[in-house]
């Protein structure tokens, strides 16, 4: 079975239900009180490449496994960030005005970093190329199309969207960790083969997002709430965007790419469950 056709159903339902939940509202009070929106937008769009880039060469990773990290965090957001902003108390509307905002920006920043990151590796074989006009043919149709599409839907039958949103909300993170478990179950045994230094190189990529997303949000003086939510748009990324990209049959085309995506969705759901956890009983204990 070829993945590819799971992964982009899926990730077109997920861009779908983040345009049910958009409200014009969330993004007047993001333009009124810009912080939070800095904070985001900078450890999402910068801090986040430099981190792939760095902990990529410190590991020297091969070549489809570098490029394939790089894909993992240049792609943010995603609607099961949303979800984890709900669990972890934090502020779901700026979870979603971020998701969106970052989502958007992508079309223009992933063929900007991926060609500069296979330009890398221009001098071997030629084997990897970047169609550019595909790749954002490709996002549009993926991602803006379904968020648009989710706005007019939202516009015109608002009563059938809340009851569409509400069943979307529970089926995005299944739907996620269903893409994920398809692509591991294909590739087990190449990502056992590679789980050692690819594992331990993503383990610290997230763990470093955490804590930039931390400290952006300390350096603006973020309360609790835009904190926790800044942590989790910096830390989590666009798994299913990601494979799309490095799967896709006219960009990569190429399921050993998307490891690291899988590898990475794996792990940041784990650690930010254990985020989660945390900050309840913090909450237990203020109480």
């Amino acid at each position: 079975m070829n993945a590819i056709f799971i992964v982009l159903p899926i990730l077109t339902v997920l861009m779908f239900q983040l345009g049910l939940e958009l409200r014009l509202n969330d993004f007047r009070q993001l333009i009124k009180r810009p912080k939070p929106l800095i904070a985001g937008l900078t450890g999402q769009m910068l801090l986040l490449p430099a981190l792939g880039f760095l902990w990529a060469w410190v590991f020297q990773l091969d070549e489809l496994f570098f490029i394939g990290l790089i894909l993992i965090t240049c792609s943010p957001g995603g609607s099961s960030s949303n979800i984890f902003s709900l669990l972890a108390k934090g502020d779901v509307a700026l979870s979603v005005g971020l998701t969106t905002i970052s989502s958007i920006l992508t079309l223009f920043t992933i063929p900007f970093i991926m060609s500069f990151t296979v330009g890398l590796f221009g001098g071997g074989d030629g084997t990897i190329n970047l169609p550019v006009g595909a790749l954002i043919i490709q996002n549009v149709l993926l991602m803006l199309v379904p968020i648009l599409l989710g706005q007019l839907f939202k516009f015109r039958y608002p009563e059938q969207a809340g009851k569409l949103k509400r069943i979307l909300g529970k089926i995005a993170f299944p739907a996620l960790i269903l893409l994920v478990s398809i692509f591991f179950i294909q590739h087990y045994a190449t990502i056992f083969r590679y789980i050692g230094k690819l594992g331990l190189c993503i383990l610290l990529l997230i763990i470093t997002a955490l804590l930039g997303g931390y400290l952006l949000s300390m350096l603006l003086k973020l309360r609790e709430k835009k904190k926790r939510t800044i942590v989790i748009e910096v830390g989590m990324q666009n798994a299913a965007q990601a494979i799309a990209v490095a799967s896709g049959p006219f960009i990569f085309n190429n399921d050993v790419m998307a490891i690291p995506a899988i590898i990475y969705a794996l792990l940041m759901n784990v650690i930010l469950l254990v985020y989660i956890k945390i900050k309840g009983k913090k909450d237990v204990i203020d109480e």
